[in-house]
């Protein structure tokens, strides 16, 4: 994919790939410390599984109007504001002893977010040739797998060798560096019109509201067995492998988003499809619990769910036309919500039937994806 693109302005695009990988690997490493960050803040798994939904709503209920609001404000400054909240969030919370601090940081930390993925993918448009802004939008997005498996597996062997904490003052420290980056190398664009009337004109958009049902019921699915990883590896006798599953989940994940990158400007439905399927046959290969089975459940996993929000922005994109701006961030807060919801209800899953119910939890959710994707072929297409 990035052997093809040599025209692209890479210097900027990796600037906003970093972006996206902060933004990932803030979100996502309570997941691979939870026991640790648990013990530390006196509170239990559930509550401790709460930090990746408070993250989550904080993105979800502040996207769209800081959207709106912030709709004139240069690109780069934006840029700059949000990343310099992962900074300030990822120190409070590597410093904090007390739980609804760590909370407040986390919230931030997600509006934060919200406003970095409502930028990304047309920041990525803007700063490539016409002609390759898929691709662009492929090179950023690549971002997500490389904080999972490499990011994610990192801070999550960090935080088992020297303390959970040391892992996000890491996090401070890139997200410090990657400030003097986007001041040097990417390229600033002036504001646009507000949103506030294109939510309506957004929804009426054929394909969008498919999109929307489709991200809501996938994420929602990931994200109530992602946040809970550790958790689940412990109950099948695999707590010290964790680090492993995420390298796996990891790399797999980058194969999966090289293969989008590749041939989604073709064949985006059927990419769709191959995606559910695949992590559907994870999930059921993650109920028989036993180490290779959950390794090569794992490795489906993330084989179909690296390429997912790359699909869905793009589907989201393509639905939207003239309120394609408005549609992402839409995307984005249901994403966001859907994360939540993860954190949410696998919580009530685990204190209620323990962690083997969700792998479960994932195939039932697939099932309305699949049903949307087929019945609203054009909505991904």
């Amino acid at each position: 994919m990035v052997m093809t693109s040599v025209r692209l302005p890479l210097g900027a695009l990796l600037a906003l790939t970093t972006a996206a990988f902060v933004t990932v690997l803030t979100e996502a490493l309570p997941a691979g410390v939870l026991p640790a960050m648990s013990a530390d803040l006196g509170v239990g798994e559930s509550a401790t599984g709460q930090l990746v939904t408070v993250y989550a709503i904080g993105t979800a209920v502040t996207a769209i109007p800081l959207v709106a609001a912030t709709a004139s404000w240069r690109r780069r400054r934006l840029l700059l504001v949000a990343v310099a909240g992962f900074a300030v969030a990822n120190t409070v919370t590597a410093v904090s002893a007390v739980y609804a601090v760590t909370l407040g940081a986390r919230f931030v930390a997600g509006v934060a977010a919200g406003v970095v993925w409502a930028l990304l993918a047309g920041y990525a448009r803007r700063v490539a040739p016409v002609e390759l802004a898929g691709k662009a939008i492929a090179v950023v997005m690549a971002g997500i797998p490389l904080a999972l498996s490499l990011g994610i597996p990192a801070g999550t062997f960090l935080g088992q060798a020297v303390g959970w904490r040391a892992a996000f003052w890491v996090m401070t420290g890139i997200a410090v560096v990657l400030v003097g980056w986007i001041v040097v190398a990417v390229p600033d664009f002036p504001g646009e019109a507000s949103g506030r009337r294109q939510v309506v004109a957004a929804l009426r958009m054929p394909g969008v509201v498919a999109v929307l049902v489709v991200t809501a019921a996938f994420v929602l699915g990931h994200n109530i067995l992602y946040t809970y990883i550790a958790t689940f590896l412990g109950a099948v006798g695999m707590g010290g492998s964790v680090d492993v599953v995420l390298l796996v989940f990891g790399v797999a994940s980058i194969v999966s988003i090289w293969l989008v990158g590749a041939s989604i400007d073709r064949r985006l439905r059927a990419l769709t499809v191959a995606a559910t399927l695949l992590v559907a046959v994870a999930a059921a290969g993650l109920l028989f619990e036993s180490p290779v089975a959950v390794f090569v459940a794992v490795g489906l996993w993330g084989l179909g769910w690296g390429g997912v929000p790359t699909l869905l922005q793009t589907a989201v994109a393509h639905a939207g036309g003239p309120a394609a701006d408005t549609a992402q961030a839409m995307l984005v807060t249901l994403w966001n919500v859907a994360m939540a919801g993860g954190g949410v209800v696998g919580g009530v899953l685990l204190d209620a039937a323990g962690p083997t119910s969700f792998p479960w939890s994932v195939l039932v959710l697939l099932v309305p994806v699949l049903v949307v994707v087929r019945r609203f072929p054009r909505a991904l297409s």
